[in-house]
């Protein structure tokens, strides 16, 4: 039986303290295409996106023509922001790709963290932001984190932020929910097959500081990490705080169990650390400010607000999932969701652990660069055990933030210094990046499985807990397959549309 929803309330699920938030449910998404108009504006975009929100969505688009949407895929009709994140591919051991199919569309939470009683500024018109880096293929930190009473200057970098704001949590309803943010990278296959019936909650959070620009060139640098990653401090000059954005996206992965192949982003990412997410604020500002100062709910809910409650300013989870936007003309032809012999856009499989090559804007036609792969290659895949969080909020979309861990290391005895399993890497196109610590290659030699790396004891409701923390390393050998002939596809398309609108497997 899967959890039931509001377990705890949101100021005891993480480190901080959040005054209230609420999910904005999104059931449906407005399309899945390659389009970026934040990244790659007015071209065919790289790679893939999952969309949701307003109806305008385009190759371009501007604050006024996004606000104007006749429609939103979110359940408050004046959410007409535009969220979007690389969509999940399987690519089947003959090189045959398929989008994985969407479980409840997303949810955008908004989190409101403030500190000593600091102002939140609803994003003005015209607001936008990037989270993420979708070159990425390493992880310059320790694996798993310390808990934030541990946490040293190494820690509280940008960059290792941004990469500790980055989830794939395991989704299992037979037993305790895994903490949010807990995992940087994508699991395995096996392990997915063999721990996670309901799929992978694929979990982004944005930077809450902010310089008061609407945007920068690089669409991030406007914005920053407070030192706690949710919570604490702002770096001088980013004075003014936001709500804290925080994307759940939820992938049927188990559709796929047995099925021999590769779990995958649409940039070409089997390994997770490139994953990111953008958006563009459609919000009436007043509306928003008024939200902020008045939903006081910790329970995250949408009902409780009576803001979004008013007249006809919500609707229902169906009328939502009607919502999608118009296909631009030159990518009508385009099938996103496959089955397909590559990636959307010809994208190249990058594992890494060197930093990705860019990938070219374009139609399909122009291939895009990229390193191509050696038959073999060996790969150093990370897999963490089944750990479960200490508290978690869920809900029918499988949406919940949960505490990562916070009671098994703020009681630990000292702090964790485990190397992150990948190897060093030196590449001429990485962007410089000084303040990351240099990633660690770690030695051949076995370890044995369910190493215990931690342990600590707490008390709940009378009860003593005991919390053991388990690593295990697996060094693999990744086989890359050749570019698949066509195939005859008719056994593809019996549940073609089902996947493509994310209806199989859903639970209600």
């Amino acid at each position: 039986m899967r959890s039931v929803a509001n377990l705890v309330a949101i100021a005891g699920a993480l480190s901080g303290s959040a005054d209230a938030f609420w999910r904005m449910r999104c059931p449906g998404r407005t399309g899945l295409a390659r389009m970026d108009p934040l990244v790659e504006p007015g071209e065919i975009g790289s790679h893939a996106h999952a969309i949701h929100g307003g109806k305008n969505f385009n190759l371009e688009i501007t604050y006024d023509q996004l606000a104007a949407s006749e429609c939103t895929s979110c359940q408050v009709k004046q959410d007409k922001s535009a969220y979007w994140t690389p969509s999940m591919h399987f690519v089947h051991e003959n090189g045959t790709t398929e989008v994985v199919p969407q479980i409840g569309g997303m949810l955008a939470y908004y989190l409101l963290f403030r500190e000593n009683g600091q102002k939140l500024h609803a994003f003005p018109e015209g607001f936008r932001m990037l989270v993420g880096d979708s070159r990425l293929r390493n992880f310059s930190g320790p694996v798993p984190d310390p808990g934030t009473s541990f946490w040293g200057p190494e820690d509280m970098t940008q960059h290792a932020l941004t990469q500790k704001a980055i989830g794939f949590n395991c989704l299992n309803y037979g037993r305790d929910p895994e903490a949010s943010m807990g995992r940087h990278f994508l699991p395995d296959k096996d392990f997915m097959d063999a721990n996670c019936p309901q799929g992978i909650r694929a979990e982004i959070m944005f930077p809450s500081c902010w310089n008061g620009e609407l945007d920068s060139p690089d669409h991030k640098s406007h914005m920053a990490f407070p030192n706690l990653k949710n919570s604490g401090t702002c770096p001088d000059g980013y004075d003014k705080r936001t709500p804290t954005l925080f994307f759940e996206t939820t992938w049927l992965t188990s559709q796929f169990n047995g099925v021999l192949g590769t779990f995958m982003l649409s940039s070409g990412d089997p390994v997770g650390y490139g994953y990111h997410a953008d958006f563009i604020s459609g919000w009436p500002v007043d509306f928003l400010q008024q939200a902020i100062e008045t939903c006081t709910s910790d329970r995250g809910e949408i009902e409780d607000c009576p803001l979004f409650m008013e007249g006809d300013n919500f609707q229902s989870k169906e009328d939502a999932e009607k919502c999608k936007f118009d296909m631009p003309d030159l990518l009508k032809d385009e099938d996103c969701a496959g089955p397909a012999n590559s990636l959307p856009g010809n994208v190249p499989v990058q594992y890494g652990p060197a930093y990705a090559d860019p990938l070219k804007p374009g139609p399909k036609e122009s291939p895009t660069e990229g390193t191509p792969l050696p038959a073999t290659t060996e790969q150093v895949v990370p897999t963490a055990t089944f750990v479960p969080a200490t508290t978690q909020i869920t809900d029918e979309f499988g949406g919940g933030l949960s505490n990562a861990n916070a009671a098994a290391y703020s009681l630990a005895p000292e702090p964790l210094a485990v190397d992150a399993p990948e190897a060093a890497a030196t590449t001429t196109s990485a962007p410089p990046a000084p303040e990351a610590p240099a990633p660690t290659t770690p030695p051949l030699a076995e370890e044995p499985e369910g190493k215990i790396i931690a342990t600590s004891t707490y008390t709940s409701a009378g009860t003593v807990y005991e919390v053991a923390i388990e690593e295990i390393v697996q060094y693999v050998t990744v086989e890359v397959p050749a570019p698949a002939p066509k195939l005859r596809r008719h056994h593809h398309h019996m549940h073609r549309r089902d996947r493509e609108h994310g209806l199989l497997g859903r639970r209600y």
